[in-house]
């Protein structure tokens, strides 16, 4: 157990109020080291960076980057300043996360050295609705994708102890999609996630949060955008082939095995290119994929079979069959045949 590291927390903040003045005022009083980090504020906001000066480190940002870029800042600036071991701990600075909250997960990353610790907020009914749909959309997506079970996985409460700074600094991504990036490699790179309940507090409906519902949560999930299109598009070539195969051959068996080869190889090398893109040796991660269409297919195949024998129509059972084997194909595809995928 770490018990007498340094605990320092990082503030990503743009165009904040008051409530950052008061919230970094708190943690001082705590013992605690802060860095806030003015990702391009607007002038107006100047002298509350300059009272938030007196209790902190402030960096700052000319233009505004985002809340990826304004966090690895702030973990560049501990990495270079702060001398081992210490605990970092993300917060937001609209005064959603509690100082007592923050002080808990950053205990916890102290006793759990290696870990993330993941601040979790439980959504109740009094709760914003895009709050709602936000959290329950990206936590499904989350554990079909990953496999990992998650209830917020859009917390900005994070804590580390500082062998995590390097992975975090790794990490793709210079806005909101940062945090979900830094999730979506965890497994890849043996890292546990530990979640800690924390109080819910939502201000003014939680108006100050800079996130776009749309625009934000496209660059969230487009990696899985990509991977639904890449696998449209080999259905497309797949179902095409197959139907054709069938029409000419009428064997079950053959024409879905031609089908498959065909339009694997194009899904290998959209998703190798386009989706993870993946740095990996090519023949090493085509061997990878390769045992992975194997089993896909004879999974396929089987499934195929029953359906069509229990009275489907080789149609409708084709589209059932490659529907229950998306999420298993993106799973292995994430965490096996592109682990070395740019992060």
């Amino acid at each position: 157990m770490m018990m007498q590291s340094k605990r320092i927390v990082l503030i990503p903040a743009y165009c904040p109020d008051e409530k950052l003045i008061t919230l970094v005022q708190t943690l001082k009083n705590m013992d605690l080291t802060i860095v806030v980090v003015n990702d391009g504020s607007k002038s107006e906001h100047k002298e509350i960076f300059e009272t938030v000066g007196r209790y902190a480190t402030v960096l700052t940002h000319e233009t505004n980057r985002g809340k990826g870029a304004a966090l690895k800042t702030g973990l560049e600036y501990i990495k270079d300043t702060f001398t081992i071991p210490y605990v970092t701990v993300t917060a937001d600075a609209d005064g959603q996360h509690l100082p007592e909250d923050i002080l808990l997960v950053c205990e916890k990353a102290e006793s759990k050295i290696g870990s993330l610790i993941l601040g979790s907020r439980i959504i109740g009914k009094n709760a914003p609705l895009r709050s709602h749909i936000g959290n329950g959309i990206t936590r499904l997506v989350f554990r079909l994708s990953t496999g990992m079970k998650i209830y917020d996985t859009q917390t900005g409460l994070r804590a580390f102890s500082s062998g995590l700074v390097d992975y975090m600094l790794s990490i793709e991504g210079e806005r909101y999609e940062y945090e979900m990036n830094v999730l979506l490699h965890l497994r890849q790179q043996n890292i546990n996630a530990e979640e800690v309940q924390i109080k819910t507090v939502y201000l003014d409906n939680n108006s100050s949060s800079h996130f776009n519902p749309i625009k934000d949560s496209f660059k969230i999930y487009r990696e899985i955008l990509r991977f639904s299109a890449s696998s449209l598009l080999s259905f497309v070539i797949d179902y095409s082939l197959f139907c054709i195969l069938m029409v000419l051959t009428g064997m079950t068996v053959l024409s879905n095995v031609l089908a498959r080869i065909i339009s694997a190889a194009v899904n290998f090398s959209l998703n190798r290119k386009l989706v993870f893109m993946s740095r990996g040796h090519i023949w090493k991660s085509a061997v990878k994929y390769f045992l992975l269409a194997v089993t896909i297919l004879v999974f396929n195949t089987c499934i195929l079979k029953l359906l069509i024998a229990g009275g489907l129509s080789y149609m409708l059972a084709k589209i059932i069959t490659e529907t229950l084997m998306f999420f298993f194909s993106w799973t292995i595809q994430r965490l096996f045949v592109f682990k070395e995928a740019k992060t």
